[in-house]
């Protein structure tokens, strides 16, 4: 398990191993030897073409050799974030895809570290690097050898024509933002004074935000810790820290001993909203991976039922509870059919962590925004209301139901908190954050967090 899901965006600039094509793998010492950058752009290509035909980019990056994984995965990163104007440029000079499809994706790669339009802070290419390291792939790839002339002349025509291609991408939202163009148009009318922020800051690499497992450690006291291994950290919220580089979360100090979780500060909130005290019961619905489970029980000692209907998932949340040395009774089953699991004793609080388009945590997954489609909103919107209707009925009265998503769409949020009011009259709203939309200010790290929404419900 990592939790540097991300090594930001690639710099145009090359350090000594760069140039000479053999990229130092994250956390790795500087100048150390690591892969060819040829293999490394084929991984990335291979992990991004994935993503083009409906994989998840962590499923395709696990895929991924083990020594290529760091730089394969701060490649295909860093396409991801640029993939609306790396797709224009490469429109601009082969207008006809590749009938290739690895071809295709190489070329994305390739083009959007060429294409980049401010430094990053993974590893360092220069131009040159990149035209030659690309043929290379090409050449020793044997489905792509045949087309390593299309390589080597397209990217050498846009080093030579960079500005007047670019120039001409002026009014491509897609190209603009690298957001697909629904994803602009509705931000932008959903928040006309705040979208351009808002995709900016999806754009941004995030920090790596711990939540002090409190049952273990305090969180000054794990500042501390960490401070002695000689890695600085901020505080975060009530029990929150940051680290402002990430890193694979097995380096780090009181990993084995469950010190810590790994969580956004905007997720850190949700359990502290249910006031968990001890002896309540508790439910914590679409539970994996268990990060606000565990959360809860920190804070209290529960009767707790965490459910999932992915039962692959579940087994994370036993996984994560273990490491932490907390305990909860664990089901798969769809939680909107009560029938499946439901004892019929209601509980005095439910955690409703819906599932949603996600579009609140693309700067931690940046690949989301490429596998969604505009009509997933309203889909996902009519399965929220059907999970969060069912989860009314088990609220014991005078207990409460917390309606939680990781989205910034107002379908998924908003307007589904006041539609869920106006179909439950003894529903009283409570005091709630509402909609957070996504801080990643790089001088304030302590203050970043992803897009959430949460909505409180007392059953009166």
């Amino acid at each position: 398990m990592t939790a540097s899901s991300d090594n930001a965006s690639p710099r145009r600039r090359a350090r000594p191993a760069a140039r000479a094509g053999h990229p130092s793998p994250a956390g790795a010492p500087a100048g150390s030897p690591g892969p060819a950058l040829a293999e490394v752009l084929v991984a990335a290509a291979e992990a991004v073409r994935a993503v083009l035909d409906g994989s998840s980019l962590t499923e395709a990056l696990a895929r991924t050799p083990a020594p290529l994984r760091p730089a394969a995965q701060a490649l295909s990163f860093h396409a991801m974030r640029t993939l609306g104007r790396a797709r224009a440029v490469k429109r601009a000079l082969i207008p006809r895809d590749p009938a290739e499809p690895l071809l295709d994706a190489l070329l994305l790669v390739a083009f959007a570290l060429l294409a980049a339009d401010a430094p990053g802070a993974g590893a360092d290419y220069a131009p040159h690097t990149v035209v030659d390291q690309a043929v290379n792939a090409a050449a020793g790839k044997r489905r792509l050898a045949p087309f390593k002339g299309l390589v080597n002349g397209s990217l050498r025509r846009f080093l030579r024509e960079r500005e007047a291609v670019l120039a001409r991408l002026a009014g491509n939202d897609e190209a603009a933002w690298n957001h697909p163009a629904w994803w602009v148009k509705r931000l932008r009318a959903e928040y006309p004074g705040q979208w351009q922020d808002i995709l900016r800051a999806a754009d941004r690499a995030p920090v790596l935000t711990l939540r002090a497992n409190r049952r273990r450690i305090g969180r000054d006291a794990l500042i501390e810790r960490f401070a002695a291994e000689g890695l600085p950290a901020l505080p975060a919220g009530e029990s929150g820290i940051v680290l402002p580089q990430a890193r694979p979360v097995q380096q780090l100090p009181g990993f084995a001993e469950g010190w810590w979780s790994v969580q956004d500060a905007a997720a850190q909130l949700a359990a502290p909203l249910l006031q968990p005290r001890d002896g309540m019961r508790v439910l914590d619905a679409c539970a994996a991976p268990g990060g606000k489970t565990a959360h809860l029980l920190e804070l209290a000692d529960l009767d707790l039922l965490a459910l999932d209907v992915d039962a692959a998932r579940l087994a994370r949340v036993d996984d994560n509870l273990a490491r932490l040395g907390l305990a909860a009774r664990t089901r798969a089953a769809d939680v909107a059919d009560l029938d499946a699991w439901w004892d019929g004793r209601p509980f005095d609080a439910v955690l409703a962590d819906v599932p949603c388009t996600a579009s609140g945590i693309v700067r931690r997954h940046p690949d989301i925004r490429w596998l969604r489609r505009e009509d997933d909103v309203g889909r996902t919107a009519a399965l929220q209301a059907r999970i969060a209707d069912a989860l009314w009925r088990v609220v014991a009265p005078g207990g409460k139901l917390l309606y939680a998503t990781c989205s910034i769409f107002q379908a998924e949020g908003v307007n589904q908190a006041e539609a869920f009011a106006a179909r439950h009259p003894e529903a009283r709203r409570l005091p709630a954050p509402g909609q957070l939309l996504p801080q990643a200010a790089s001088e304030r790290p302590g203050e970043q967090h992803d897009g959430f929404f949460y909505a409180l419900f007392a059953k009166v």
